[in-house]
């Protein structure tokens, strides 16, 4: 366990163990690649601390097969308690889905995100590309920004995607933008096994 200086000693009555075990609320967003799979890593960690994990992708289809979807449902099965649901209709970065399914679509996934925050039914949430129904103004801003910045107990959350608007910043615990410099897209070369999936 790291026991490293924080550059301020905050006074907020708690013991450094009671600090140590608050939720953090992460948000991975910006025009980089590696949000997702940068959340995945903190999924990692979550299973090795045998939290039960839950990964909620709200755009991406359920035609999108990424790796490490099968790695963590496969270390679920050897050990702990992993949901991963693919809730979208189509493509982050695409507009060929039909809105109103995609709308339709997010509202129901959150509605279910906040019962399982109630519940406390996991203690590691992952929510994919969640930026962008709340960005397109297909949820509530206000009950999100609400929802997440009460939710009971120790749960953390990560939520991913380009253009995370600035409430949801704002009570985050941890915000991490990803810059692109260069990506193999921008030659002409498409995605790839083991890079992008």
């Amino acid at each position: 366990m790291s026991r490293g200086a924080t550059p301020v000693d905050p006074d907020d009555g708690l013991t450094t163990k009671e600090r140590r075990n608050r939720p953090v609320l992460m948000v991975n967003t910006g025009d980089g690649k590696g949000k997702t799979s940068a959340a995945c890593g903190v999924a990692l960690r979550a299973w090795a601390q045998g939290w039960p994990i839950g990964v909620y992708q709200f755009v991406k289809s359920a035609a999108w097969k990424p790796g490490e979807r099968d790695a963590l449902l496969a270390l679920g099965e050897l050990r702990g308690d992993v949901t991963w649901e693919r809730m979208g209709t189509g493509w982050s970065w695409s507009k060929a889905t039909d809105p109103s399914d995609a709308r339709a679509a997010a509202v129901e996934g959150w509605e279910a995100i906040k019962a399982g925050l109630a519940e406390e039914r996991h203690r590691f949430w992952l929510l994919d590309e969640f930026t962008y129904p709340v960005a397109r103004g297909w949820l509530d801003l206000a009950d999100v920004v609400d929802t997440l910045a009460s939710r009971p107990g120790t749960q953390h959350v990560v939520i991913t995607g380009r253009g995370c608007p600035q409430e949801i910043i704002g009570i985050a615990d941890l915000v991490t933008e990803m810059s692109k410099i260069k990506h193999p897209f921008d030659k002409g070369q498409r995605g790839q096994a083991g890079i992008e999936w």
